[in-house]
């Protein structure tokens, strides 16, 4: 299973930027003795996400699901607001993140990374 992009993958994300911030839906699941190495990634990665001012918005563990197929369920769930599109790009490209990924890539077995963007507001 996949857990980091692909350069397409990256490239085709940037052909369809709609513009303005992103929040990134990271859904995880961990291999065997995965959650420290992630532990690691986490720690290493904060100081990164500043860098590009990115904000974790929320991390928290999986539960059982209400509903939900066979095998959908996810050990941890994080989101992640982006200034950009761009902004993502050049942290994943970044040499002080590229020595980092392999703490993450440890310690998944499978991964969903779905970058949302807001919903248009309307006024009352």
């Amino acid at each position: 299973m996949a857990v980091d992009p692909t350069r397409a993958d990256l490239a085709r994300f940037l052909d369809e930027d709609p513009g303005g911030p992103i929040v990134m839906l990271n859904l995880l699941r961990f291999a065997p003795e995965g959650r420290a190495s992630y532990a690691e990634y986490t720690r290493r990665a904060r100081q990164i996400l500043h860098k590009y001012r990115a904000e974790l918005v929320y991390a928290g563990d999986g539960a059982t699901p209400l509903v939900a197929e066979e095998g959908q369920a996810w050990d941890a769930v994080l989101l992640v607001r982006y200034p950009s599109r761009e902004a993502f790009i050049r942290m994943v490209e970044d040499p002080e993140y590229q020595q980092i990924t392999e703490f993450r890539t440890q310690a998944l077995s499978e991964a969903v990374l779905q970058p949302t963007t807001p919903w248009p507001t309307r006024s009352a």
